[in-house]
């Protein structure tokens, strides 16, 4: 059975994953045998995570371009198809916040989040999708949020581009299921990373986060490890369009 889970012929393509969450991801498929490809918009973020991941075994290659920048996409994935190898797997994690109250969010701010998180996420899948086309296979995981379900004050931007990637995510199975590519999303609940550190070290939201989370407390991003590598692996031939909730139970409780 072991099988079932194996990544390890796989080439990888993570966006925004330099650091937090992103790296989490790449760190834990290249430690499955995967070979990932690191992104980022600037070599001096993309390169020392590429040395990390070199540096514990794993077989990594960093392409920085900016998801929202269509004509640096179609180069980069060129390159990668070329240099690397077809992608088999995409995870587009790439993200942003502009916090502001919704009556005083302005245009630019609303933009820009729907740009990266939204926009950004059908410019890198359409460009990588006409791959998997022509192998007749291929996974593609979203990173949406538990805001895409449940609204808090000040990002509703943020709400609605993740609320928007997951009516996306269902499109895509719909639309590439006929070419073997499975399409699905994972929604991370509270995680303890370096963007998330002064929110952990905030003793009011902190105490908010552990007294929503029936386990009582932050998630580990190695925690997502396992969702990642199930979505992408044979264990999930079967499964596309959907989205998984990790979040320790928050959703689930009143």
């Amino acid at each position: 059975m072991q099988h079932l889970f194996d990544v390890s012929d796989k080439v990888v393509l993570i966006t925004g994953s330099s650091r937090g969450l992103g790296f989490a991801f790449a760190s834990g498929f290249a430690g499955a045998g995967a070979t990932v490809v690191i992104n980022g918009t600037r070599s001096a973020s993309v390169d020392p995570a590429v040395a990390r991941i070199e540096a514990q075994g794993g077989s990594a290659a960093g392409y920085p371009f900016d998801v929202t920048n269509d004509a640096q996409v179609a180069q980069a994935v060129a390159r990668i198809e070329q240099e690397v190898g077809p992608i088999d797997v995409l995870v587009n994690n790439a993200g942003i916040h502009r916090r502001a109250p919704l009556e005083e969010l302005t245009l630019e701010q609303w933009q820009a989040v729907v740009d990266t998180n939204l926009t950004g996420v059908f410019t890198v899948t359409r460009h990588v999708v006409r791959g998997m086309i022509k192998q007749k296979r291929g996974a593609i995981i979203n990173i949406s949020s538990l805001n895409a379900q449940g609204a808090r004050p000040t990002i509703a931007n943020y709400c609605a581009a993740k609320g928007g990637l997951e009516a996306l995510t269902r499109s895509m199975a719909t639309e590439w299921g006929k070419h073997g590519i499975r399409a699905n999303a994972i929604a991370p609940g509270y995680f303890a990373t370096d963007l998330t550190k002064p929110l952990v070290e905030d003793a009011d939201f902190d105490a908010w986060v552990k007294s929503n989370v029936p386990l009582g407390r932050w998630g580990d991003p190695d925690e997502l490890i396992g969702t990642a590598i199930f979505l992408s692996a044979a264990a999930s031939s079967y499964i596309s369009g959907r989205t998984i909730t990790v979040d320790g139970g928050w959703r689930a409780s009143l």
